[in-house]
């Protein structure tokens, strides 16, 4: 797993290559709160665009940094999602809290 971030703002864009699993997710979780607390960040994207895989863990990273972002008055959003994982966030009901996005630029934009 691999992580790359961007901010624009205060949005931070998390892009993630890999899998998010439950090798991966105690990581990304440590790196995007330390990131979140020291950059002021207000909004948060997930850029899946190069994520090849996530299972229930990585929907726990995703759930939990929405809880703190919304906390903070902020929005999570979700972009460059691939089929695979898609229909998992919308099984998971991710898709009911933030909005999913073809790309980073539409989700920028947006929020």
């Amino acid at each position: 797993m691999q992580i790359g971030f961007e901010m624009q703002g205060r949005t931070l864009v998390a892009r993630l290559k890999g899998e998010l699993d439950h090798h991966s997710a105690a990581t990304v979780r440590e790196q995007l709160e330390d990131i979140i607390k020291r950059q002021n960040v207000k909004n948060l994207i997930f850029d899946f665009t190069e994520l090849g895989f996530m299972d229930s863990s990585g929907i726990g990273v995703i759930i939990g940094r929405y809880k703190l972002i919304h906390g903070m008055g902020g929005e999570v959003a979700v972009s460059g999602a691939n089929a695979h994982i898609d229909r998992i966030l919308a099984l998971s009901g991710i898709k009911k809290l933030m909005n999913v996005y073809k790309n980073t630029n539409l989700a920028l934009k947006a929020i």
